[in-house]
């Protein structure tokens, strides 16, 4: 049985809304789960939901919390206790499969890096995101976990962002966009020209830079930018769901009952899902599979973090990219 390690204190909701979502996916799907955290919190919890008897369902204490605002290596330096490291730690250990965490993303970046090591051939960890667009959907990578890169490092997000898209989306052939200011490959700054040059001669299926308002256009399956740029445009759409949401709300009480308000009710809840509510976001890189979620998920979203876990370990992910970094990544160094 494939287990998955959720830290269970991790997220802005608290672990109510953490434990439901697991517990959901573990009743659905009939998964294995140990859940970490404080351990008499979390037996209350488990113990109030109906049918739990039937469920795999395990529970390892961690006593410690990082909260979402510390900082993350001052944290897990002074508590080997938090949840999230005990988390990683099941994974390292061979007692699970991949971990789950809505937690303070820094500190689960690390805790994993510290936990698992990082594959061969890949110099830095890499979030990455899958965003919705005209034609189905593409990968974005790194969305936060580098705040600084090199050029090949970018080459590296790229072939691992390609075995995403062959895994997850499905794209046999990905094409792979570097984020930039302009199409031109002079364009943008030290980093994007010479990861320009790099990605060209890399034998990737390279269409060059495309700019942001083309992210969402469908013209790249992949598309690779250091952490900062891919944290802020990936909060940026966030923050651009939660206008139309309003804009059209607003629409809808001017509107009335009518017909007019139930569709555009319907279209927004169904923009929404598409955006929102893909659960998580792999770290990609590191010798084990982690998969992060945002720190506001719902029990929802939990719920679909820890079956892509799951999904990822029954296909054999970690092994899958391994391969491509040596095959596509390794020769750039």
């Amino acid at each position: 049985m494939i287990r998955i390690a959720v830290d269970a204190m991790g997220g802005d909701r608290g672990p109510e809304t953490i434990v439901e979502g697991a517990l959901d996916a573990a009743r659905e799907h009939g998964l294995s789960l140990t859940l970490v955290g404080r351990e008499d919190r979390l037996r209350e919890l488990v113990a109030s939901r109906p049918g739990v008897a039937a469920l795999d369902v395990a529970i390892v204490a961690a006593d410690d919390v990082i909260g979402m605002g510390e900082p993350p290596t001052s944290a897990l330096r002074h508590r080997p206790g938090a949840s999230i490291k005990v988390a990683a730690a099941e994974v390292a250990a061979g007692r699970a499969a991949a971990l789950y965490s809505a937690g303070n993303t820094g500190a689960t970046v690390m805790a994993a890096h510290a936990a698992f090591g990082m594959l061969a051939g890949a110099d830095r960890p890499a979030l990455a995101a899958t965003v919705p667009t005209r034609r189905s959907a593409a990968v974005v990578l790194d969305v936060g976990a580098n705040v600084d890169c090199r050029p090949q490092h970018l080459v590296q997000f790229a072939a691992m962002g390609t075995v995403y898209a062959r895994l997850v989306l499905g794209v046999e052939r990905p094409r792979v966009g570097l984020l930039s200011i302009g199409e031109e490959e002079t364009k943008g700054n030290d980093l994007t020209r010479e990861a320009h040059r790099l990605l060209k001669a890399s034998g990737l299926s390279f269409i060059g830079n495309i700019e942001a308002r083309d992210v969402y256009a469908g013209v790249a399956d992949v598309i690779v930018c250091d952490g900062f740029t891919g944290n802020i445009a990936l909060k940026v759409s966030e923050g651009l769901v939660e206008m139309i949401g309003d804009v059209l709300r607003d629409a809808m009480g001017k509107l009335g009952a009518g017909l007019a308000a139930q569709v555009s009710s319907e279209l927004f809840d169904l923009f929404r899902r598409r955006v929102a509510e893909y659960g998580g976001v792999p770290l990609l890189g590191v010798a084990g599979l982690a998969v992060i979620g945002h720190g506001r998920s719902s029990a929802t979203a939990v719920r679909h973090g820890i079956e892509a876990a799951h999904r990822f370990a029954s296909a054999g992910f970690i092994a899958r990219l391994q391969q491509e970094i040596a095959a596509s990544g390794e020769s750039h160094r």
